[in-house]
C-alpha cells in the first residue's frame, strides 16, 4: 500500500520527464531594460560557457533590482576544440536572452586554465593572467564573480587562481567586491544565501537551455531546481548556524562575499547573511 510520499516522489519524476520535452533555446526573452551609461559593473568570470547562468542568480537580481550592468567574461569556450565556436554561439544566445553582456578572452577562449599549466608552463600562464588583468583594468568592476578555490573541476579551480594572480597585479587603489561561486563542489564556508523567486529561476533555466549541445548531452538545466532547493538545506546551517532555523526559501544560491582591497581579501560580513527576495540585492554592495 502506497503512502503519500510515493506520490510526492512520482510527481517529481513526472515533471522531470515532461521537462525533457520542453524546447531548448528559441524562447521569447524576459522583459529587460538597458542599464544606464554610468551603471555599476558586475563581471562574471565563467570557466565554461553555461556557468554564467548556473551560478548567476545574484547577478541576475543585481541587474533587475539595482540596474547594474552584468558582463560575462568567457574565460574558456570548453576543451573540445571542435565545439568551441558552436559553444560561443550558444553562449551569445544565452547572454542575449537573459540580458548579460559578453566579453571573450580570445578567439576560442583561453586554453589550459588549470593548476598544472600554472606550474609547468609559466609563460603561457602569465600571458593568460595579463589577459584577465587587462579586462579588469578596462572595466574597473564594482563586483567580480569567480569560482571558489576548491570547486573540484580543474578549469574552475584554474579560473580562481587565474583571477587571484591577475588581481595581485592590479593597482592597490583598485578595489571591488568579490563573490565566490560553487558548482562542482560545495564551499566549506559560504557566508551568503540568496533567495531566487520561481520566476528568476525559471528565467535562468530558460537561458541555460540555449546551451543546446550541452543540455542535450546531459539535461542538467532540469536539475537546477533540485540543487537550488538543496542549497536551502545546506545554507540554513552553513550560512546560519548548526541546529538553527532554515530560512523560508524554496530556492537559493550560496556564495562567499568578500572585498578585494590593497592586494588581499577583506571580510565584509560579520556573520552569515540570508538575502530574501523582498530585499534588494544591491544592499549587499554599498558604494564607496
Amino acid at each position: 500500500m502506497n503512502h503519500p510520499y510515493h506520490n510526492y516522489v512520482s510527481e517529481i519524476s513526472r515533471l522531470f520527464r515532461e521537462g525533457q520535452e520542453l524546447p531548448l533555446g528559441d524562447l521569447p526573452p524576459p522583459a529587460k531594460s538597458e542599464p544606464a551609461p554610468d551603471a555599476r559593473k558586475v563581471l562574471i568570470f565563467s570557466p565554461h560557457p553555461d556557468d554564467e547562468v548556473i551560478i548567476g542568480g545574484l547577478a541576475l537580481r543585481l541587474m533587475r533590482e539595482s540596474g547594474m550592468r552584468v558582463i560575462n567574461v568567457a574565460v574558456t569556450q570548453g576543451s573540445n576544440r571542435d565545439r568551441q565556436q558552436a559553444r560561443l554561439e550558444e553562449l551569445k544566445n544565452c547572454c542575449e536572452h537573459i540580458g548579460f553582456d559578453l566579453v571573450q578572452t580570445a578567439g576560442n577562449g583561453l586554453e589550459r586554465v588549470n593548476l598544472r599549466a600554472r606550474e609547468e608552463d609559466p609563460g603561457a600562464w602569465i600571458a593568460a593572467v595579463q589577459t584577465i588583468e587587462e579586462i579588469l583594468l578596462e572595466h574597473r568592476p564594482d563586483i567580480v564573480f569567480l569560482p571558489h578555490d576548491t570547486d573540484q573541476n580543474s578549469t574552475h579551480i584554474g579560473t580562481h587562481y587565474l583571477l587571484i594572480d591577475a588581481m595581485q597585479r592590479l593597482p592597490r587603489a583598485l578595489a571591488f567586491y568579490t563573490v565566490e561561486t560553487e558548482f562542482w563542489s560545495p564551499m566549506a564556508s559560504p557566508n551568503l544565501a540568496v533567495e531566487l523567486t520561481d520566476g528568476d529561476l525559471a528565467d535562468l533555466i530558460a537561458a541555460l537551455s540555449f546551451h543546446v549541445g550541452e543540455v542535450e548531452r546531459n539535461p542538467y538545466h532540469l536539475r537546477l531546481p533540485a540543487w537550488m532547493m538543496d542549497n536551502v538545506r545546506r545554507g540554513g546551517e552553513l550560512v546560519g548556524s548548526q541546529g538553527g532555523g532554515v530560512p523560508d526559501f524554496m530556492f537559493a544560491t550560496l556564495y562567499r562575499l568578500r572585498r578585494w582591497e590593497q592586494g588581499r581579501f577583506r571580510q565584509v560580513l560579520e556573520r552569515g547573511r540570508f538575502l530574501g527576495a523582498a530585499e534588494k540585492a544591491g544592499v549587499l554592495f554599498p558604494s564607496d
